[in-house]
């Protein structure tokens, strides 16, 4: 893209180091208990504010515990307890559908490996890894979401708008420690600073070494 700005290995050491610090503590946003409910929210959350899902989970998973009492559910009783997220009645129907192949095909196990779990309705391979990090404690790639493609962007980490392309830049400049924990450090970043429409870039702790790509103007 014309005018991007990248960063050099040393100044993305630097960055990456500093945003570390700044947010010690990022974790995942959802809430789940179970690799069950980590599949269904994360299904859920596309496209859907993260407090959203997290509002109507407790009531979702104190009926449904199961790979089978999903995969048995019919659409119209999942409904009731996720209307609020957006294109709710897809997602459900690919949850169902989800538990169903898990079922039948992984003796109702959620499976731990990339091809499996993305040949599964609504499962794509941000989901996947999600699901592989968070519930299994398995590093195969980093998740990118749209705080990511936003911020990779921006930093100068990468220049592609692609989810795919910018999970392999991030893979190649980032050390595999830290791939579990990017997505949620700058979607943290995100939503305390570098903000969607006009970031804050006054008061930003890599401000020196970002060359603030496609940021027309900043508070």
């Amino acid at each position: 893209m014309v005018g991007f700005k990248s960063l050099n290995q040393a100044q993305i050491n630097q960055v990456i180091g500093i945003l570390r610090k700044e947010y010690p503590n990022v974790k995942y946003y959802l809430n789940f208990s179970t690799p069950v409910e980590l599949l269904v929210a994360a299904i859920l959350s596309a496209q859907t504010k993260d407090s959203v899902v997290n509002s109507l989970t407790p009531a979702l998973f104190s009926k449904y515990k199961t790979i089978e009492n999903f995969a048995s559910a019919s659409k119209s009783d999942l409904l009731k307890y996720t209307s609020k997220v957006s294109f709710a009645d897809k997602k459900v129907e690919n949850i169902i559908k989800a538990c169903k192949i898990i079922q039948e095909k992984y003796s109702g196990k959620v499976p731990n490996k990339m091809d499996d779990l993305v040949s599964l309705p609504g499962v794509g391979r941000k989901t996947a890894n999600t699901i592989l990090i968070n519930a299994y404690g398995i590093i195969e790639g980093i998740p990118v979401d749209t705080w990511v493609i936003k911020l990779a962007y921006r930093i100068g980490l990468s220049e592609s708008k692609k989810p795919d392309d910018i999970e392999k830049d991030l893979m190649k400049e980032l050390p595999r420690a830290y791939w579990s924990k990017i997505a949620y450090i700058l979607k943290e970043h995100g939503h305390k600073v570098c903000q969607s429409t006009v970031p804050i870039c006054s008061s930003c702790p890599i401000r020196s070494l970002c060359p603030r790509n496609g940021v027309v103007e900043s508070k």
